[in-house]
């Protein structure tokens, strides 16, 4: 009776492991879309779920956790206004109700900092906080093209915008340059972001 009890236990923790692990792409894209309304932010969320894939890709990470990662790291976004002393936290809550992976949460609640003045301290931290961030300066750099489309947008177009602190002043430069934390310079990152930008094409 004893160890039928255990299977049992075992077997009903093992299929919640497996539900958290298995949280579908459309899952995840309908949560998001519960949320958040905004076209703008949408296709942020998108463009930030093509170049943390990409970046799994080049680093060898797991695809689907950081590509879901990028889908949803601002989930609250319109709940918390972007507050900075608020937003990822309200997500972190969110997701941990729907037993989401918790290594996902953690990345996503650090990519804000301000939040909680904890600091980033592993890849996937930086690659999500530095991904989502460059997305942001890629589309602002492809807005002053004639057809303001990313496809015609070069990197050397991004890194010159780089330099140039009053071009999309909101975008955290710093943020940008933790790619040299995953080992990119920031000609590598920018081009693996652009071109994972140009497939999905946003």
């Amino acid at each position: 009776m004893f160890k039928a009890k255990i299977a049992i236990f075992t077997t009903v923790k093992l299929k919640y492991y497996i539900h958290i692990m298995q949280k579908s792409r459309e899952e995840a894209e309908e949560l998001l879309k519960t949320y958040i309304k905004n076209e703008k932010m949408l296709a942020h969320s998108y463009a930030s779920e093509a170049v943390l894939q990409a970046l799994a890709v080049r680093l060898n990470a797991d695809e689907k956790q950081w590509a879901m990662a990028g889908l949803l790291h601002d989930l609250d976004v319109e709940i918390t206004n972007a507050d900075p002393k608020t937003h990822a936290l309200e997500t972190e809550r969110i997701l941990k109700e729907k037993n989401y992976d918790a290594e996902m949460i953690d990345a996503i609640k650090m990519h804000n900092e301000e939040a909680h003045g904890l600091k980033r301290n592993k890849m996937f931290h930086y690659a999500l906080a530095a991904g989502e961030t460059i997305t942001g300066l890629i589309t602002a750099t492809a807005l002053v093209y004639p057809d303001k489309k990313i496809d015609n947008v070069k990197v050397k177009s991004i890194t010159k915008r780089m330099k140039e602190k009053a071009f999309a002043a909101s975008v955290n430069r710093e943020t940008i340059m933790e790619c040299e934390k995953l080992g990119l310079s920031l000609d590598e990152f920018a081009d693996i972001a652009l071109t994972a930008m140009k497939k999905i094409n946003i």
